[in-house]
Protein backbone atom coordinates (compact mmCIF):
# COMPACT_ATOMS: atom_id res chain seq x y z
CA UNK A 1 0.00 0.00 0.00
CA UNK A 2 1.95 3.22 -0.74
CA UNK A 3 1.64 6.25 1.43
CA UNK A 4 -0.99 9.04 0.96
CA UNK A 5 0.17 12.36 0.06
CA UNK A 6 1.85 15.19 1.84
CA UNK A 7 -1.52 17.19 0.75
CA UNK A 8 -3.93 14.42 2.24
CA UNK A 9 -2.19 13.76 6.04
CA UNK A 10 -2.94 15.04 9.03
CA UNK A 11 -0.42 18.02 10.70
CA UNK A 12 0.28 17.05 14.10
CA UNK A 13 0.71 20.21 16.80
CA UNK A 14 4.51 19.68 16.81
CA UNK A 15 4.67 20.00 13.15
CA UNK A 16 5.51 23.17 11.09
CA UNK A 17 1.90 25.12 11.51
CA UNK A 18 -0.08 25.42 8.54
CA UNK A 19 -1.06 29.19 7.46
CA UNK A 20 -3.05 28.97 4.19
CA UNK A 21 -3.94 26.78 1.80
CA UNK A 22 -2.86 27.00 -1.86
CA UNK A 23 -4.64 26.01 -5.50
CA UNK A 24 -2.22 23.90 -7.31
CA UNK A 25 -3.47 21.74 -9.91
CA UNK A 26 -7.25 20.94 -8.75
CA UNK A 27 -5.98 20.19 -4.78
CA UNK A 28 -5.41 22.00 -2.08
CA UNK A 29 -1.66 22.35 -0.84
CA UNK A 30 -0.20 23.49 3.03
CA UNK A 31 1.83 26.01 3.24
CA UNK A 32 3.96 25.26 5.76
CA UNK A 33 5.83 28.06 8.39
CA UNK A 34 8.84 26.70 10.12
CA UNK A 35 8.98 27.69 14.11
CA UNK A 36 11.29 27.14 16.78
CA UNK A 37 10.88 26.15 20.39
CA UNK A 38 7.15 25.71 20.12
CA UNK A 39 6.59 24.27 23.23
CA UNK A 40 8.94 27.09 25.10
CA UNK A 41 7.25 29.64 27.07
CA UNK A 42 10.26 31.38 28.00
CA UNK A 43 14.23 31.40 28.68
CA UNK A 44 15.15 32.87 32.39
CA UNK A 45 18.97 33.71 33.08
CA UNK A 46 20.78 30.97 35.58
CA UNK A 47 23.99 31.81 37.48
CA UNK A 48 27.00 30.42 36.41
CA UNK A 49 28.27 27.78 38.57
CA UNK A 50 31.42 30.10 39.07
CA UNK A 51 29.54 32.89 40.21
CA UNK A 52 27.96 30.79 42.83
CA UNK A 53 31.19 29.74 44.01
CA UNK A 54 32.83 32.72 44.46
CA UNK A 55 30.20 33.90 46.02
CA UNK A 56 29.88 31.00 48.64
CA UNK A 57 33.35 29.31 48.56
CA UNK A 58 34.00 26.36 50.37
CA UNK A 59 35.75 26.79 54.05
CA UNK A 60 38.92 25.24 55.12
CA UNK A 61 36.88 23.58 57.81
CA UNK A 62 34.25 22.41 54.98
CA UNK A 63 37.39 21.19 53.02
CA UNK A 64 38.87 18.87 56.05
CA UNK A 65 35.09 16.98 56.27
CA UNK A 66 34.87 16.66 52.53
CA UNK A 67 38.34 15.02 52.25
CA UNK A 68 38.67 13.27 55.34
CA UNK A 69 34.65 11.51 54.09
CA UNK A 70 35.59 10.99 50.50
CA UNK A 71 38.57 9.54 51.51
CA UNK A 72 37.14 7.08 54.44
CA UNK A 73 33.88 6.12 52.01
CA UNK A 74 36.61 5.15 49.18
CA UNK A 75 38.54 3.04 51.85
CA UNK A 76 35.28 1.21 53.17
CA UNK A 77 33.91 0.30 49.36
CA UNK A 78 36.80 -1.27 48.25
CA UNK A 79 37.63 -3.26 51.37
CA UNK A 80 40.35 -2.00 52.98
CA UNK A 81 38.42 -0.05 55.91
CA UNK A 82 36.11 -2.43 57.66
CA UNK A 83 34.15 -0.28 58.57
CA UNK A 84 30.68 0.30 57.44
CA UNK A 85 29.58 3.83 55.56
CA UNK A 86 26.11 4.43 56.47
CA UNK A 87 24.47 7.18 54.65
CA UNK A 88 21.89 8.39 56.17
CA UNK A 89 19.19 10.91 56.54
CA UNK A 90 16.13 12.31 55.24
CA UNK A 91 14.45 11.30 51.77
CA UNK A 92 14.34 14.90 50.82
CA UNK A 93 15.28 18.45 52.29
CA UNK A 94 13.06 21.46 52.48
CA UNK A 95 14.05 23.12 55.25
CA UNK A 96 17.17 24.30 56.46
CA UNK A 97 16.92 24.32 60.01
CA UNK A 98 15.54 21.30 60.35
CA UNK A 99 18.90 19.77 58.28
CA UNK A 100 20.87 21.80 60.12
CA UNK A 101 19.22 20.50 63.66
CA UNK A 102 19.71 16.58 61.91
CA UNK A 103 23.06 17.28 60.99
CA UNK A 104 23.80 18.29 64.62
CA UNK A 105 22.46 15.39 65.87
CA UNK A 106 24.04 13.11 63.33
CA UNK A 107 27.78 14.76 64.61
CA UNK A 108 27.41 14.12 68.41
CA UNK A 109 26.42 10.39 68.01
CA UNK A 110 29.10 9.56 66.21
CA UNK A 111 31.67 9.27 68.40
CA UNK A 112 30.00 6.31 69.87
CA UNK A 113 30.23 4.82 66.70
CA UNK A 114 33.35 3.83 65.46
CA UNK A 115 32.51 1.26 63.33
CA UNK A 116 30.79 3.65 61.00
CA UNK A 117 31.42 5.94 58.38
CA UNK A 118 28.67 8.38 58.71
CA UNK A 119 27.35 10.66 55.93
CA UNK A 120 24.46 12.33 55.51
CA UNK A 121 21.67 11.95 52.94
CA UNK A 122 21.53 15.74 52.10
CA UNK A 123 19.28 15.49 48.57
CA UNK A 124 17.85 18.78 47.16
CA UNK A 125 16.85 17.16 43.54
CA UNK A 126 13.80 14.17 43.16
CA UNK A 127 13.06 12.08 40.39
CA UNK A 128 9.46 12.08 40.01
CA UNK A 129 7.30 8.92 38.36
CA UNK A 130 5.06 11.31 36.90
CA UNK A 131 4.75 14.81 38.32
CA UNK A 132 5.28 16.89 41.91
CA UNK A 133 7.76 18.78 43.87
CA UNK A 134 11.38 17.89 42.26
CA UNK A 135 13.24 19.32 45.23
CA UNK A 136 14.40 22.60 46.89
CA UNK A 137 16.86 23.50 44.29
CA UNK A 138 14.05 23.53 41.79
CA UNK A 139 11.28 25.24 43.64
CA UNK A 140 12.88 25.91 47.22
CA UNK A 141 9.35 27.77 48.38
CA UNK A 142 7.39 25.34 47.50
CA UNK A 143 4.61 26.97 45.62
CA UNK A 144 5.51 26.45 41.73
CA UNK A 145 7.49 29.41 41.44
CA UNK A 146 10.41 27.81 40.21
CA UNK A 147 13.45 30.09 41.73
CA UNK A 148 16.09 27.82 40.96
CA UNK A 149 18.64 30.42 41.19
CA UNK A 150 17.17 31.01 44.65
CA UNK A 151 17.00 27.17 45.24
CA UNK A 152 21.07 26.64 44.15
CA UNK A 153 22.25 29.33 46.55
CA UNK A 154 19.98 27.90 49.35
CA UNK A 155 20.98 24.49 48.66
CA UNK A 156 25.25 25.17 47.89
CA UNK A 157 25.16 27.31 51.56
CA UNK A 158 23.65 24.54 53.58
CA UNK A 159 25.87 21.91 52.22
CA UNK A 160 28.79 24.35 53.74
CA UNK A 161 27.69 25.13 56.93
CA UNK A 162 27.19 21.07 57.56
CA UNK A 163 30.38 20.49 55.90
CA UNK A 164 32.13 22.85 58.25
CA UNK A 165 30.50 21.88 61.33
CA UNK A 166 32.39 18.48 60.69
CA UNK A 167 29.05 16.85 59.31
CA UNK A 168 29.81 14.83 55.10
CA UNK A 169 26.84 14.84 52.73
CA UNK A 170 25.86 12.57 50.27
CA UNK A 171 23.38 13.75 46.69
CA UNK A 172 21.48 11.54 44.06
CA UNK A 173 23.14 12.99 40.82
CA UNK A 174 19.98 13.21 38.84
CA UNK A 175 20.71 15.46 36.23
CA UNK A 176 24.29 16.68 34.53
CA UNK A 177 24.26 20.37 34.66
CA UNK A 178 23.73 21.29 38.70
CA UNK A 179 27.22 19.40 39.63
CA UNK A 180 28.87 21.81 38.67
CA UNK A 181 27.39 24.19 41.60
CA UNK A 182 27.41 21.32 44.62
CA UNK A 183 29.63 18.31 43.60
CA UNK A 184 32.67 20.10 45.07
CA UNK A 185 31.04 19.33 48.75
CA UNK A 186 29.63 16.26 48.36
CA UNK A 187 31.37 13.56 49.73
CA UNK A 188 29.23 10.53 48.39
CA UNK A 189 27.14 10.72 45.56
CA UNK A 190 24.22 8.06 44.35
CA UNK A 191 22.81 7.21 40.98
CA UNK A 192 19.40 6.39 40.90
CA UNK A 193 17.59 3.01 39.65
CA UNK A 194 15.82 4.97 36.96
CA UNK A 195 19.25 6.37 35.49
CA UNK A 196 21.56 3.65 35.94
CA UNK A 197 21.65 2.65 32.76
CA UNK A 198 21.59 6.17 31.47
CA UNK A 199 24.77 6.74 29.39
CA UNK A 200 24.76 10.56 30.43
CA UNK A 201 24.98 9.50 33.83
CA UNK A 202 28.08 7.03 33.20
CA UNK A 203 29.74 9.56 31.46
CA UNK A 204 29.54 12.26 33.72
CA UNK A 205 30.24 9.84 36.96
CA UNK A 206 33.52 8.72 35.22
CA UNK A 207 34.62 12.50 36.14
CA UNK A 208 33.16 12.96 39.74
CA UNK A 209 35.59 13.71 42.35
CA UNK A 210 33.65 11.12 44.78
CA UNK A 211 33.09 7.67 44.86
CA UNK A 212 29.38 7.00 43.60
CA UNK A 213 27.25 4.04 44.22
CA UNK A 214 24.81 2.52 41.41
CA UNK A 215 21.63 1.34 41.85
CA UNK A 216 20.09 -1.77 40.94
CA UNK A 217 17.27 -1.01 38.38
CA UNK A 218 13.61 -0.91 39.35
CA UNK A 219 13.15 -4.23 38.04
CA UNK A 220 15.40 -5.48 40.97
CA UNK A 221 18.37 -6.30 38.27
CA UNK A 222 22.00 -6.13 38.84
CA UNK A 223 23.40 -6.07 35.42
CA UNK A 224 22.64 -2.57 34.74
CA UNK A 225 24.70 -1.81 37.90
CA UNK A 226 27.49 -4.14 36.68
CA UNK A 227 27.20 -2.14 33.40
CA UNK A 228 27.72 1.09 34.94
CA UNK A 229 30.94 0.57 36.92
CA UNK A 230 32.48 -1.16 34.10
CA UNK A 231 31.78 2.48 31.82
CA UNK A 232 31.93 4.51 34.56
CA UNK A 233 35.70 3.37 35.19
CA UNK A 234 36.41 3.98 32.15
CA UNK A 235 38.00 7.34 30.36
CA UNK A 236 35.41 9.14 28.26
CA UNK A 237 34.74 12.46 26.15
CA UNK A 238 31.66 14.48 26.04
CA UNK A 239 29.11 17.25 25.88
CA UNK A 240 29.01 19.46 29.08
CA UNK A 241 29.38 22.41 30.97
CA UNK A 242 32.15 24.16 32.53
CA UNK A 243 32.01 26.10 35.76
CA UNK A 244 32.09 29.49 33.64
CA UNK A 245 28.82 27.75 32.36
CA UNK A 246 30.24 26.90 28.84
CA UNK A 247 29.58 24.52 27.01
CA UNK A 248 32.68 22.20 26.48
CA UNK A 249 34.25 19.01 25.59
CA UNK A 250 34.68 17.31 29.03
CA UNK A 251 37.26 14.44 28.97
CA UNK A 252 37.61 12.75 32.05
CA UNK A 253 40.09 9.60 33.60
CA UNK A 254 37.28 7.40 34.78
CA UNK A 255 36.73 6.86 38.26
CA UNK A 256 37.50 3.22 40.49
CA UNK A 257 35.40 4.16 43.65
CA UNK A 258 32.38 2.66 42.79
CA UNK A 259 29.99 0.53 43.88
CA UNK A 260 26.54 -1.21 43.92
CA UNK A 261 23.54 0.03 45.63
CA UNK A 262 20.75 -2.86 45.98
CA UNK A 263 17.38 -1.26 46.66
CA UNK A 264 15.23 -4.16 46.23
CA UNK A 265 12.50 -4.05 43.03
CA UNK A 266 9.67 -5.30 41.20
CA UNK A 267 10.65 -8.79 41.98
CA UNK A 268 10.57 -7.79 46.11
CA UNK A 269 13.53 -7.40 48.88
CA UNK A 270 17.00 -8.14 47.95
CA UNK A 271 18.57 -7.51 51.58
CA UNK A 272 18.86 -11.11 52.14
CA UNK A 273 21.51 -13.45 52.63
CA UNK A 274 20.77 -15.17 49.40
CA UNK A 275 20.43 -11.74 47.58
CA UNK A 276 23.61 -10.62 48.38
CA UNK A 277 25.43 -14.05 48.06
CA UNK A 278 24.41 -14.15 44.38
CA UNK A 279 25.47 -10.54 43.76
CA UNK A 280 28.61 -11.29 45.57
CA UNK A 281 29.39 -14.38 43.19
CA UNK A 282 28.71 -12.15 40.23
CA UNK A 283 30.97 -9.24 41.30
CA UNK A 284 33.63 -11.11 41.37
CA UNK A 285 32.60 -13.31 38.33
CA UNK A 286 31.90 -10.00 36.23
CA UNK A 287 34.87 -7.22 37.91
CA UNK A 288 37.32 -9.98 39.41
CA UNK A 289 39.84 -7.25 40.13
CA UNK A 290 37.45 -5.54 42.16
CA UNK A 291 36.28 -5.79 45.75
CA UNK A 292 33.01 -7.31 46.00
CA UNK A 293 30.99 -4.08 47.19
CA UNK A 294 27.49 -4.07 48.13
CA UNK A 295 25.00 -1.24 49.81
CA UNK A 296 22.05 -2.33 51.10
CA UNK A 297 19.31 0.61 50.51
CA UNK A 298 16.98 -0.07 53.64
CA UNK A 299 14.05 2.22 51.86
CA UNK A 300 12.27 2.10 48.31
CA UNK A 301 11.82 -0.89 47.00
CA UNK A 302 13.10 -2.96 50.13
CA UNK A 303 10.94 -1.38 52.75
CA UNK A 304 7.98 -1.83 50.10
CA UNK A 305 7.44 1.75 50.42
CA UNK A 306 6.76 1.48 54.19
CA UNK A 307 9.32 3.45 56.03
CA UNK A 308 8.84 1.18 58.89
CA UNK A 309 9.97 -2.02 57.20
CA UNK A 310 13.67 -0.40 56.92
CA UNK A 311 13.66 -2.53 60.50
CA UNK A 312 13.55 -5.88 58.95
CA UNK A 313 16.49 -4.62 56.25
CA UNK A 314 18.74 -3.51 58.95
CA UNK A 315 17.86 -6.65 60.97
CA UNK A 316 18.69 -8.56 57.88
CA UNK A 317 22.29 -6.48 57.51
CA UNK A 318 23.03 -7.23 60.89
CA UNK A 319 22.51 -10.93 60.71
CA UNK A 320 25.23 -10.95 57.65
CA UNK A 321 27.32 -8.62 59.07
CA UNK A 322 27.62 -11.13 62.44
CA UNK A 323 28.22 -14.03 59.89
CA UNK A 324 31.43 -12.18 59.57
CA UNK A 325 30.19 -11.24 55.69
CA UNK A 326 32.69 -8.61 53.76
CA UNK A 327 30.84 -8.12 50.84
CA UNK A 328 28.70 -5.82 52.73
CA UNK A 329 30.10 -2.61 52.95
CA UNK A 330 27.63 -0.20 53.01
CA UNK A 331 23.56 0.81 54.42
CA UNK A 332 21.50 3.41 53.34
CA UNK A 333 18.75 4.48 55.56
CA UNK A 334 15.87 7.00 55.30
CA UNK A 335 15.42 9.20 57.99
CA UNK A 336 14.46 12.46 59.72
CA UNK A 337 13.98 14.35 62.99
CA UNK A 338 10.02 13.40 62.48
CA UNK A 339 8.77 9.68 61.63
CA UNK A 340 6.66 9.40 58.55
CA UNK A 341 5.47 11.80 56.00
CA UNK A 342 3.22 14.97 54.83
CA UNK A 343 1.87 15.98 52.03
CA UNK A 344 3.77 18.93 50.08
CA UNK A 345 2.04 22.44 50.29
CA UNK A 346 -1.05 22.94 47.52
CA UNK A 347 0.43 26.64 46.22
CA UNK A 348 -2.05 29.32 47.29
CA UNK A 349 -4.27 26.78 49.54
CA UNK A 350 -1.20 25.87 52.08
CA UNK A 351 1.62 27.75 53.78
CA UNK A 352 4.91 26.61 54.51
CA UNK A 353 4.41 27.14 57.62
CA UNK A 354 1.67 24.72 58.33
CA UNK A 355 4.13 21.56 57.76
CA UNK A 356 5.50 20.02 60.72
CA UNK A 357 8.74 20.56 61.57
CA UNK A 358 11.26 17.89 60.81
CA UNK A 359 9.02 15.59 58.76
CA UNK A 360 9.45 14.28 55.23
CA UNK A 361 7.37 16.02 52.05
CA UNK A 362 8.71 13.05 50.39
CA UNK A 363 8.97 9.37 50.97
CA UNK A 364 8.47 8.50 54.14
CA UNK A 365 11.21 8.43 56.83
CA UNK A 366 12.18 6.81 60.11
CA UNK A 367 12.19 8.76 63.22
CA UNK A 368 15.46 10.15 65.04
CA UNK A 369 15.21 7.86 68.11
CA UNK A 370 14.98 4.59 65.88
CA UNK A 371 17.41 6.04 63.63
CA UNK A 372 20.20 5.95 66.63
CA UNK A 373 18.72 2.16 67.71
CA UNK A 374 19.44 1.40 63.63
CA UNK A 375 22.95 3.05 64.39
CA UNK A 376 23.55 1.00 67.25
CA UNK A 377 22.89 -2.46 66.08
CA UNK A 378 24.72 -1.81 63.09
CA UNK A 379 28.39 -0.59 64.86
CA UNK A 380 27.54 -4.03 67.18
CA UNK A 381 27.30 -6.06 64.20
CA UNK A 382 30.61 -4.61 62.99
CA UNK A 383 32.29 -5.23 65.73
CA UNK A 384 31.03 -8.72 65.69
CA UNK A 385 31.91 -9.20 62.35
CA UNK A 386 35.43 -8.33 63.26
CA UNK A 387 35.16 -10.81 65.90
CA UNK A 388 34.31 -13.36 63.56
CA UNK A 389 37.07 -12.60 61.10
CA UNK A 390 40.04 -12.06 63.63
CA UNK A 391 40.37 -8.25 62.60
Amino acid sequence: MSPAPLSDAIVSSTAPVPTKTVASQGKDQVEFVYKNDVHITEYQPLIPPALLIHETPVTDAAKHTIARARAESSAVINGTDDRLLVVVGPCSIHNVDAALEYGKKLKEIAPSLPGLVLVMRAYFEKPRTTVGWKGLINDPDLDGSFQINRGLKIARNLLINLTASGVPVACEVLDTISPQYTSDIYSWGAIGARTTESQLHRELVSGLSMPIGFKNGTDGGLAVAVDAIRASSRPHAFMGVTEAGLAAIVKTTGNNDLHIIHRGGKKGVNYDEKSVQDSKAELLKQLPDRHPSIMIDCSHGNSEKDYRKQANGVEAICQQLNKGEKAITGVMIESNLVEGKQSEPKAGVQEKTDLVYGQSITDGCVSWETTVDFLQKLNAAVEARRSVNGA
